[in-house]
């Protein structure tokens, strides 16, 4: 995988335009798909209202956003009423997060953000635009990248270096039992999964994760058994592999 963009003169007379042409090229020439492996994905056509680029092989789908600067604690998407009638669309489309560093003219980090991970908590509605703008009372979305498990991204380049692809296809494999839930199922499951990240050890017990009662009780104020929830989510983490039973009421993150 190479890392530097092929273009050496910018593309157009504004920076962010050339960085546009630029990244996009590069992810058309050299990111493979995460899914399947194939090689390569290919670009949609301009404009595509979802997407911006599939895999010729399997159908999956990615959108791209790129910036200079590392992504924050959120990222600007489009409409926030087509966001929430994709989440549960079958060709809702991953998320590639791409820096670039545009003196070098390469890509130092892109991020990969599985589609099974944007559930209706990450998505924040924003205020409806004013009254004088071109397109007044529009309301866009955030997607909220805090509100996501570490788990759920997936580094293919990490401070300029490029990730090993079988490690990269392991980490994508083992999250892919996500979409065989719905997505309230798969919203406690993701809000557990915040958890153990939190707790910070690989081991950990099942009062560790109580401990993030209130938490929970406050994101789903109707359920009365909140630690009857977590055992059972741990349960299913387990049995999908992503946690190691190790004794009574203890548990192991395994690595991917």
């Amino acid at each position: 995988m190479k890392l530097g963009f092929e273009e050496s003169q910018a593309a157009y007379d504004s920076g962010s335009q050339s960085a546009r042409s630029w990244t996009e090229r590069w992810v058309r020439d050299w990111l493979y798909c995460p899914n399947c492996g194939a090689a390569s994905i290919t670009q949609f056509v301009a404009n595509s209202p979802v997407a911006d680029f599939f895999c010729s092989a399997c159908s999956e789908e990615y959108e791209l956003k790129s910036q200079k600067k590392a992504f924050g604690p959120k990222v600007l998407d489009g409409a926030f009423r087509t966001m929430c009638e994709r989440l549960a669309a079958s060709n809702n489309p991953n998320l590639l997060l791409l820096n670039y560093d545009l003196a070098r003219l390469s890509v130092t980090n892109v991020v990969l953000v599985p589609k099974q991970f944007f559930v209706r908590e990450i998505i924040e509605e924003r205020k409806p635009l004013a009254a004088t703008a071109r397109r007044a009372g529009w309301i866009g979305c955030n997607i909220l990248l805090n509100e996501i498990p570490a788990s759920g991204k997936i580094f293919l380049v990490r401070n300029g270096e490029e990730q090993p692809k079988e490690a990269v296809l392991a980490q994508w494999r083992r999250l892919l039992f996500l979409r065989q839930e719905g997505e309230e199922a798969r919203g406690w499951l993701i809000e557990v999964m915040k958890c153990v990240d939190l707790i910070g050890r690989q081991e950990f017990g099942l009062q560790d994760v109580y401990a993030f009662e209130p938490r929970l009780s406050l994101l789903y104020p109707n359920n009365r058994h909140v630690r009857e929830k977590i055992r059972q989510q741990l349960q299913v983490l387990r049995d999908h592999g992503y946690l190691e039973f190790v004794s009574r009421g203890s548990y192991r993150l395994r690595q991917s």
